[in-house]
This record gives structure tokens, C-alpha cells and sequence, in this order.
């Protein structure tokens, strides 16, 4: 049976599991620790709008998806950004990323979200033929800038 739940601090050895995967696979493997913790420390304590979800598949952790809630200048609802969804390979093509996205689209009718958005690479076929069924696609196109550089 699949459970959904906020990541708690026991969750940390399952949660870097799968952040690790998810990094890896998306060439971010380089990622240092301080980063990593840095990151868990945002999602549990509370002061960034930054959550993690993790699915179990009545065995094991085999999902993580991380939402940033936030405002709106078109209006005074939220949205949520659904930054990562990742499911471990082994536990793909048995619904976890469809499970995971209707757990977020309750939580956020629960909560008055005004939409769940989220970016997918043009690479990734899979994933598309998921959200086409199940979301709008947008015609948008999305730049990078680094102020840094």
C-alpha cells in the first residue's frame, strides 16, 4: 500500500537516498555534503516554504518530491513549485509519480493553492506522457541567469 508523507528527521537516511539518486542521474553528483545538509536543515525547520514529501511502497522509500510554497502577483493564493520529483528506477511504471502528484493536488485544494507548475526536461518521453494526462501544458520558455557570472 502507498504512504505519502511530509519527511520528518528519521526520514534523513531515506531522503539522501534518494536525493543522491536524483542527483546523480541529473549530473549534480558533485553536490557536497554541507550543501546536503544545508538543504534538510530548510526542509524541517519550518522558515523556508520548502517541503519534501517521501512515498513508501509498503516496503520501502522509493519517492521524494520537494515543493516550494509561495505567493502569486496575479493573485492572493499561493502556488506551488514542484521542483523534484524523483522515484527510484526499480519502482518505476507502477503509478508513484501519478500517486505523488494527486497527494500534492489534494494538499493544495486543502490548502487554497491557486496551481501546482512544474518544468520536465524535452528528454524526458515518460514523464511527459504523465503530465500530459494529467495537467496543462503551458508555452513557456524558461532562462537561467547567473547573477554571479
Amino acid at each position: 500500500m502507498l504512504q505519502i508523507r511530509k519527511a520528518e528527521p528519521a526520514d534523513r537516511p531515506d531522503w539522501e537516498r534518494l536525493w543522491r539518486e536524483n542527483c546523480l542521474h541529473f549530473g549534480a553528483e558533485g553536490m557536497s555534503d554541507a550543501v546536503i545538509d544545508a538543504l534538510w536543515q530548510r526542509i524541517l525547520e519550518g522558515s523556508h516554504p520548502m517541503y519534501a514529501w517521501l512515498l513508501s511502497d509498503g516496503e520501502e522509500t522509493v519517492g521524494l518530491a520537494h515543493a516550494i510554497i509561495h505567493p502569486h502577483t496575479f493573485t492572493l493564493r499561493s502556488v506551488c513549485y514542484l521542483e523534484d520529483l524523483w522515484v527510484t528506477p526499480s519502482a518505476r511504471g507502477r503509478g508513484m509519480a501519478t500517486a505523488f502528484i494527486n497527494h500534492l493536488s489534494k494538499v493544495g485544494k486543502s490548502e487554497g493553492w491557486r496551481r501546482i507548475y512544474w518544468e520536465t526536461g524535452l528528454d524526458n518521453e515518460a514523464g511527459q506522457r504523465l503530465y500530459e494526462r494529467i495537467a496543462k501544458r503551458r508555452a513557456v520558455a524558461i532562462y537561467d541567469l547567473d547573477p554571479g557570472a
